[in-house]
């Protein structure tokens, strides 16, 4: 993103100078006080903070919010650090503005790295205001004076004041640079590092609208979109007489989901005075859609290219390392084996949606949006408007992980809304559009290669892997990385790449590219750990070698052996690795799968039955991460985690795959794609977290990849059966 990740001093002050518009809350969070007049605005600090006359304080999330506790979390880093008691705090969602409030996103697993410090000393430097406030009125130095539970104290005079009594005053001090403000030492934090309870959960238990299908406006009407089923596939004539007689339909208007090249269009959408209007009426339209050659692209398709592929030659490199050949040559033992795993979708729970309002050449949106930022220069570019033109509200999320970083939505409803001005339209899609109609994680196939020296050491790596891509270039989501581990501590590798084409489009699942190289690099190593006669976490301790940061490669997070060791060692220590090893293939096993990525490190554990029949009960995972120095709010760290290695499970077990056939997707709903059952998910997932002395990063993602392989490892040690394509099946795909 263009927009800064910290906040300015210089945005921090013109924020502070313009007062209350800054956060637009409504109206009853305005609370009147002394010398105040009814209905106006208690004072701003900054973008992120107001006092309001009963010493409470509303506090701005600025990111997006889908379940990964974001809303919450950032928060505490400025409560922390303003020094207020947390039941003083009232959190409201910012506006999507990232002139004002830097990067504003949900992915990557960044919002704690890239706010630690921003969101600490935005609450520092409004408690330093508040301080200059009140030895201002006292006459008194700033050093002297302490602050805690919303109040400023004067030890020596005895005097105090409330956050609330300084407010209008501190609001007209220059803000200091933020730069200079003293931050709280660890031993004082009273806030983080503190379980504390999502704010929005009351109102969600409650079924209280907070997510952007339950957005609903003043005079609002209602769109219904049908698209091309064939991606890429444009409108050829489509006759609207039958849909325009329904009653209740306003609109049909011609919509280019932002697949197409500007100008064309692929979708129709029906507006009317309800969705079901709308979603009836949908079902009377006739169209022909011009898709060419783009039939052609199927399932079955790519897997026979994937493997005439994997007989030849790669088209390029990605690292080339050593000598690999002379190295397999003259190993002790070599070994080789092919994966593969399938196009997957996100299943969002809440469907993809999006309100929006033309008028006057301005638009809103109420947008369940990842990355509103993304969104706003899109809709613009369609549109043809300025960006500053766009405002944002930002909804709660019914489900990321990924499909809500791309913008199609609200690029829709936006030529929706122009298309009828003044009304608000709330587009909607069903469950059949949003799996038919999604941004898939890719498909890949892997044949790897591995040597082994006498002492079983690893000495050799190659792998051909084959994705998706055009010109040498992979799509969104497919590619690989030359730091893959192991590569940098293998001293010959080679990892070279072949790419189909496809009409599909792809986007980033949780944990992306690594949900699935973790499965295949972690598995494979299991099998070379075995043909060397040890077990998975000897093999990659003795791998990692001296404890040491590994050279930084582009823009890949840097690699430290002594991280990694940590939590496999703390891993098979709190699950017993070596006593809870059942002998042979008994039925019952357990596997093991270290993975490093958005700057975790995680290592797992999983205990499996397996029956005669081939069915899976997963009886316990064992987790152990290393996320830096802080987890700030436990109780969402233990269910991020929890929630990671469920959802990896899912990917891996269930049977979640999508199928394509003359170009469309086959999967409409759960019953294609399934989602995890209660009764699947294990009794328990215990979590451990090995703090070091390392900035804290996001765990929103790392603690997924690792579970997939620890499970295909694990039904390797109780089957004897390999587990090499996902999504899992026994026995007879594993033979």
């Amino acid at each position: 993103m263009n927009a800064p990740s910290a906040m300015s001093r210089r945005s921090f002050l013109s924020v502070s100078l313009v007062g209350g518009a800054v956060l637009t809350f409504g109206a009853s969070l305005a609370l009147a006080g002394e010398g105040e007049k009814e209905g106006v605005e208690p004072p701003v600090l900054n973008a992120f903070i107001r006092i309001n006359a009963d010493n409470s304080v509303v506090i701005g999330a600025k990111n997006p919010e889908i379940g990964q506790g974001v809303k919450t979390m950032l928060p505490m880093l400025i409560a922390e650090e303003l020094d207020v008691d947390w039941e003083q705090v009232h959190i409201e969602q910012t506006l999507a503005d990232e002139k004002i409030y830097g990067r504003q996103s949900a992915g990557g697993s960044r919002s704690t790295p890239v706010n630690w410090l921003p969101m600490r000393q935005a609450g520092a430097a409004a408690r330093a205001m508040l301080a200059m406030a009140a030895a201002s009125e006292w006459a008194v130095e700033p050093a002297s004076l302490a602050t805690g539970s919303g109040m400023v104290r004067h030890a020596a005079s005895g005097r105090s004041a409330t956050y609330a009594s300084l407010a209008a005053v501190a609001a007209k001090i220059t803000p200091p640079a933020l730069d200079t403000v003293v931050l709280k030492p660890d031993d004082a934090f009273k806030i983080i590092g503190t379980s504390r309870r999502g704010g929005d959960t009351p109102a969600i238990v409650r079924g209280k609208p907070l997510f952007g299908i339950d957005t609903e406006l003043p005079g609002m009407v209602h769109a219904a979109l049908e698209a091309c089923p064939v991606f890429q596939g444009t409108i050829a004539s489509f006759d609207d007489k039958a849909v325009k007689a329904v009653k209740g339909v306003i609109a049909v208007v011609p919509v280019n989901t932002g697949l197409v090249p500007k100008g064309k269009f692929d979708a129709l959408a029906i507006v009317a005075d309800s969705w079901w209007t709308a979603q009836q009426a949908r079902k009377q339209l006739t169209v022909e859609w011009d898709t060419g050659t783009l039939r052609a692209y199927s399932t079955e398709a790519y897997g026979k290219q994937a493997s005439a592929a994997l007989e030849g030659t790669p088209q390029g490199d990605v690292l080339k390392k050593g000598d690999v050949e002379t190295a397999l040559s003259g190993a002790a033992r070599t070994l080789t084996a092919r994966y593969d795993y399938p196009f997957l979708a996100h299943a969002t729970l809440e469907p993809q949606n999006c309100t929006g309002l033309f008028e006057d050449g301005a638009l809103t949106l109420w947008a369940p949006s990842q990355a509103p930022g993304s969104g706003r220069r899109q809709v613009a570019e369609m549109l043809d408007i300025a960006p500053d033109a766009i405002t944002i509200h930002m909804t709660r999320i019914g489900g990321g992980f990924g499909r809500r970083l791309m913008s199609d939505y609200m690029v829709q409803v936006a030529q929706i809304a122009r298309a009828v001005p003044g009304k608000p339209v709330k587009m909607l899609y069903t469950r059949a559009d949003d799996t038919r109609h999604d941004y898939y994680r890719p498909g890949g196939w892997h044949e790897l290669t591995a040597g082994l020296d006498e002492d079983g050491r690893l000495v050799a790596l190659k792998d051909h892997f084959v994705s998706f891509g055009a010109d040498g270039e992979p799509v969104r989501a497919a590619e690989m990385e030359e730091t893959e581990f192991p590569a940098q501590i293998v001293p010959n590798v080679h990892f070279g790449v072949t790419y189909l084409p496809t009409n599909l489009p792809t986007g980033w699942l949780r944990a992306p590219t690594s949900n699935a190289m973790g499965f295949v690099f972690q598995s494979f190593l299991d099998e070379a750990a075995e043909a060397a006669g040890m077990d998975l976490p000897a093999f990659v301790l003795r791998l990692l070698g001296e404890d040491r940061e590994l050279p930084k490669v582009g823009y890949a997070y840097q690699f430290n052996t002594g991280r990694a060791r940590k939590v496999i060692e703390e891993v098979c220590k709190v699950s017993n690795w070596e006593a809870g090893r059942p002998a042979g293939a008994s039925g019952k096993g357990r596997g093991f799968g270290f993975y490093f990525s958005h700057a975790g490190y995680f290592a797992e554990v999983v205990d499996v039955v397996v029956s005669q029949a081939g069915d899976i009960k997963v009886e316990k995972i064992w987790v152990a991460g290393d996320v830096g120095s802080h987890v700030i709010n436990p109780l969402n760290a233990l269910h991020q985690v929890q929630g990671a290695a469920i959802e990896g499970l899912a990917q891996a077990m269930i049977g979640q795959k999508v199928d394509q056939a003359e170009g469309a997707i086959v999967q409409e709903n759960f019953d294609g794609f399934p989602l995890l059952r209660i009764d699947v998910v294990p009794q328990d997932v215990a979590v451990t977290f090995v703090t070091s002395q390392f900035p804290p990063t996001g765990l929103g993602e790392p603690a997924l990849p690792p579970v997939i392989p620890a499970l295909a490892n694990a039904i390797h040690a109780a089957t004897g059966k390999r587990i090499r394509s996902l999504p899992m099946a026994l026995p007879d795909q594993t033979a």
